[in-house]
Formats: C-alpha cells, structure tokens, sequence
C-alpha cells in the first residue's frame, strides 16, 4: 500500500480532547481464521478442530452480534466488509493498522506479520473521511517494517488523550523508538514498560499492552502483576494516579479472559459504556463489577471463536474514530 497523499487541503480546527469516542470501524470478516504468523507471540491464540468455513461462520455471527449491541445503545459503528483477496485472516482487528485524532490525524503503523500488513486500505480511509467530512492528514509509519521496527496501533498504545500520555507495554510488537517517535509527532508523553504473561512456565512478553490495560476517562483496569519489575509497576501505577484515574486491578488469570481488553465509548447523547466481552465479564469479581459499574453501563459481547482463534477480544475489534 502506498502512503495517503498529504499535499490536499487539510482541514484546521481546535478541539478540546475526548477519552471516549461514539464512532467506531469495525471491519466484517470474510475469511476468519487462525493465523500462523501472528501465533509465534501471540500466546491468546488456539486452533480448533472446527473446520475454516465453520470457524468463519461462528465469527460472522458474533461480529454481527457485536454490531447489534454497539448501535442499539447509539453508537455509529462503520462496517467495511474485508475481501477475499488478498487473504487477511486478522482483518477483524482494524485497531493495530490504523488509529484516528481529533486533530484531524490518521496513523498507519508497521505491523508485524507479513499478511496483517496487507489489511491496511486506502479505500476504508476514504469511507472515514467521508463519513466525517474531513480531509485526514495521514502519517505513515508503515516503511519503518523493512527495518524489522514495529507498533501495531491501539494495540501497542493505551493512549491517554485527554491528559497526552501513551502506555505501552515493549514487546516484538511494540518498539520504544517508534513509541518515542509517535510521542513526539503527537505531543504524548510515554510510559513504556514490560508485561509478561506465564507460559509453560516461563515468564513470556505479553503481545499487546491493550491485553493488559483499559484507560478510561476516570479509570483505568490494569493486571499490575505483569509487570514483574517493582519500579516500572510504581511508574505505571504513580502516572495513572497522578492523572485521577482509579485502579481497578485484575489478576493474570482474568486477563487471560480478556479483562484487560476492554475499551470506553460513548453514544450519540454523550451516555458512556464499557465494551467487554463475556468471557471478560465472567473472570470479573462482585466488587470489580460494583467499581465499574459506577462510572459506566456494560456493554457485554460474546465473542468466544474471535477470542479463542484469533487471541485478541472486544477491544481489538474496534477502531475509534475521532
């Protein structure tokens, strides 16, 4: 794919930043399936006995349940159908190649499977822009994969909008001279640590950091227990309090649920969620539930083949638009 011509007219406006947005792009899947490139760090994932056409069946019809409930509590959600050629078997998770601002920015980024570089569209920009009636200004980061340099999106950022903060978790994935660069393009102050996660007994890079952590305009859910340095866990713990958010904590088991994968947005009126998928809510305890029910109303999917196939969930599944 080629970079999206920046030399048009660029629309200049000021606006105040939004922690949460009531537009998201989800992309419906066509050929879900387990992909081989992605598992070499991706420890979520699993392949079933289920054939690929049943595999991809179950997932359309969970996508499809997912895009019922965003828009029946108000949200606009903007479908793409993926194609068939070429073959994106991770197209469901639209956040990693693309992120979007309300300076009226747009991001592509350097992904680290060879055949999720292939799920970046011109055309999907094109619906955004209008959609929103604005001409994007792109910053391209995707050269930086034939240097081996990768940050996948929203998956590496946890971003902060509101006070300029990135959270991101290093990782294969998640390079810290990119996420330096992306904070100093984007006035973002970054906060990069490592996460891990146990896998057959060895403590392993936890793929993505929104796997572990959910920022939201007054909370943050966060598995403080991957990570394993003291300092780096009191950094993340001090900037997350610093800004007011309150901690809701989860431990490595419920973030293997996907507790940490969830993501805040709001309606057309203002009204605030929390997108979790069941498995999700199911790890929650009663007082984790009471904690985050007091800022925001659920919106609960289920979504188990997508989780279990393609190792990511609810949040991996949308990207914002601003």
């Amino acid at each position: 794919m080629h970079p999206v011509p920046v030399d048009r007219f660029i629309l200049n406006f000021t606006v105040m930043p939004k922690q949460a947005t009531n537009t998201i792009l989800m992309i419906e899947p066509v050929a879900f399936g387990f992909n081989d490139q992605t598992a070499v760090n991706n420890y979520f994932q699993h392949q079933l006995l289920s054939s690929e056409p049943e595999v991809q069946r179950k997932a359309l019809a969970e996508f499809k349940g997912m895009v019922k409930k965003l828009t029946a509590c108000g949200l606009d959600v903007l479908v793409v159908k993926d194609t068939m050629v070429p073959h994106t078997p991770d197209s469901i998770f639209p956040n990693n190649w693309i992120s979007f601002h309300e300076e009226g920015r747009a991001v592509l980024y350097p992904m680290f499977a060879d055949n999720r570089r292939k799920e970046r569209r011109n055309d999907i920009i094109r619906l955004v822009e209008n959609r929103k009636q604005v001409v994007l200004d792109v910053i391209d980061y995707s050269a930086f994969e034939q240097q081996n340099v990768f940050l996948e999106g929203t998956g590496s950022l946890i971003l902060d909008r509101v006070h300029k903060i990135a959270y991101a978790a290093l990782s294969e994935r998640t390079d810290k001279s990119l996420l330096l660069q992306f904070c100093a393009d984007f006035g973002y102050k970054a906060v990069s640590f490592m996460a891990n996660q146990s896998v057959e007994g060895k403590r392993l890079s936890i793929y993505h950091t929104n796997v572990m952590m959910c920022v939201a305009d007054r909370y943050a859910v966060i598995c403080t227990a991957a990570i394993d340095s003291e300092e780096e866990r009191a950094e993340v713990i001090d900037s997350l309090q610093t800004t007011g958010k309150k901690i809701v904590a989860i431990s490595e088991d419920q973030m293997h649920h996907f507790a940490g994968n969830m993501l805040q947005v709001e309606n057309r009126v203002g009204k605030t969620f929390l997108v979790m998928s069941q498995a999700a809510y199911d790890s929650l305890n009663e007082e984790q539930i009471g904690r985050l029910r007091a800022y925001d109303e659920f919106i609960v999917v289920s979504i188990p083949t997508i989780e279990r196939v393609g190792g990511g969930s609810a949040r991996c599944m949308m990207a914002e638009v601003f």
